[in-house]
This record gives structure tokens, sequence and C-alpha cells, in this order.
């Protein structure tokens, strides 16, 4: 499996907080590993008002300088990601550049390049220049979620510095396809793997008043969840082994959750020095999608430091 080739599109605006990409590229994998990295600048476009043909001469030469300065700027954005990957040891052979003008929006000219290079990822910072910089935080992170419904996302938010990696599971096929993803993507690295699933406490459903007078169900629930959840940390942990990972990259940890999951999630990434989350797009409901969902949701807009993987 370490030997197979995984692709990545790192979309980029100039920004240094895009270029943290980069080195967390670096970090998980490193020069020697089989990537192929493709670098993409979408062009910024003019309003149409000024674009349309009945602009007279003067107007569409002033339009073509600025069109050859945008052009001019992507080379040198690109470059410089490039240049970097080079400097670290990154094989250039490996290391494609593409410049493409916005076509509908940012977002879709980025998924359109994905799905033709057939990726497995994209890699993007949450934060950074011009429409990008709400590409996970406004109107633009939907459409590429709903773009890419089939297919992983990486965000970055912030620099990362640790390559744990921690891999929410429930009882639900869609985190099983995550962590196959994570099989795939991580083979043949050192990172260390922790299978996490966190308990869903009855106060998630009822007031501690009215679970303070049924303790027996409680303890029923935990003990139904805890032999509804193990069959899937089993199967995902063979999934992982599978895949070409060590016995002594993984780890597995069950905990009581508290009444919010997605606090349960970035305390155990926070105080345990992970850099990397994996959450399923959905998971027991299928009627839940990634942005109705309010756990994966919550974590990612609430992480700092951190990479968020999203899996369908």
């Amino acid at each position: 499996m370490e030997n197979l080739t995984k692709s990545i599109v790192i979309p980029l605006d100039g920004s240094k907080n895009s270029l943290r990409s980069l080195e967390y590229i670096n970090l998980i994998y490193g020069p020697s590993h089989n990537l192929e990295l493709s670098l993409i600048h979408i062009l910024p476009s003019l309003p149409p008002i000024l674009t349309d043909n009945k602009s007279d001469k003067q107007t569409r030469a002033r339009l073509k300088s600025v069109k050859k300065k945008n052009e001019e700027m992507a080379e040198q954005i690109l470059s410089e990601a490039k240049n970097i990957l080079l400097s670290k040891g990154f094989n250039e052979e490996k290391i494609k550049t593409c410049c493409r003008e916005r076509g509908i929006t940012v977002t879709q000219d980025i998924c359109n390049w994905a799905s033709i290079k057939q990726v497995d990822t994209i890699l993007l910072t949450k934060r950074g220049n011009t429409e990008i910089k709400s590409l996970f935080m406004g109107k633009v992170s939907t459409r590429l979620v709903e773009y890419r419904r089939n297919n992983p996302v990486w965000i970055l938010e912030g620099s990362i510095n640790s390559k744990n990696v921690l891999v929410c599971v429930d009882n639900s096929e869609n985190a099983l396809r995550a962590v196959d993803h994570v099989g795939f993507m991580l083979s043949g690295t050192d990172c260390r793997i922790t299978i996490f699933h966190t308990m869903r406490h009855l106060t998630r459903f009822i007031s501690m008043q009215v679970l303070e007078e049924t303790e027996d169900l409680e303890k029923l629930r935990k003990n139904k969840a805890g032999k509804e959840i193990a069959p899937y940390i089993k199967q995902a942990r063979e999934i992982l082994l599978k895949a070409g990972l060590s016995e002594e990259q993984i780890t597995t940890k069950v905990i009581e959750g508290s009444r919010s999951a997605a606090d349960d999630v970035l305390k155990e990434a926070q105080d345990n020095d992970y850099g990397t989350i994996v959450m399923g797009r959905r998971g027991l409901s299928a009627v839940k999608e990634f942005f109705m969902g309010s756990v994966t949701t919550s974590v990612l807009n609430r992480s700092t430091s951190l990479a968020i993987w999203i899996v369908q």
C-alpha cells in the first residue's frame, strides 16, 4: 500500500496562511514519500460590466494589462510555493503547477480541477486572501463540500507541529470510510493514529434532573453503547493494519462523553497533542449531511492549530 501514489491538490492565493499547507505536507509525508502535488491558483476576475464587448479600445487595453499582471502574480505565487517544496527535497517531477482563469466561482474551479486530476484530496487553509479567505467560513464553504460530496477535503487552521492523528469513529459505515481514507493516505508514514469514540451521554437527550431519577437508564445505555461500538473499533483497526500501518502506530480510546461530542473531540485533541482530526461528513443519521451535522461543523469552526479531514 505504501508504494501507491497519493495525489493532492493545494490551492494557493499568495498568503502566508496558504503556504502552511506546504509545511503540513512536509510534516506528514516528507520529501521521500510517493506524492503527486498539484499547486493551483485561480486568477481573480473583474466585474462583467468592465469586460463586456461594449468597452472601448482604451479600456480593453487596460484590461489586457491587468490580466497580464494577474498572470505574472500567479506565476510568482506558484513558483514560490514550488521552490519551497524543492528546498525541502521534494521531487520536481512530482510537483505540477496550474494557473486557471476564474469560472463561476473559485470553489467550483478548484473542485473541477480536482475532479479532472482524480486526486485523493484537496488540502487548503481556512484563511487566506480574497475569496479563499472565507472558503470554509461562509457560502463558498458550503458549495465546496457539496461539489466534493463523495471526496475528502482537508482543512488547515494555523500552524501544526504534531503528527498524531485522531480518527473519530461511531457505528456508521461513513466512519469506516473515513478510516479507510486514513489507512491509504497515511500508509508509509510514521504518524501515530488513535481510533477515538465518545459515547453519547443521556444528558445529550434528556435533562440532568430527569436522568438523576433514572440512573438505571444511563447504566443500560452505557452497556449497550459499549457493545455496539466495539465491532466498529475492531474493524477500524483491521482496516489500518491491512493498509500497512503497524500495531505500534495504532491505539484505541473510548471515553464517556459529555453533553457535547464536539467538546469531547476538541478537548481530546488539545490535551493530547494531536495535529489532525479525521471525521466523517455524516454519521449515524444519513439525513444529517455535513453542514446540518452539528458535531463536524462545530469541530471545524472551532478548531485552531489543527488539520480537519472531512471524509464522505
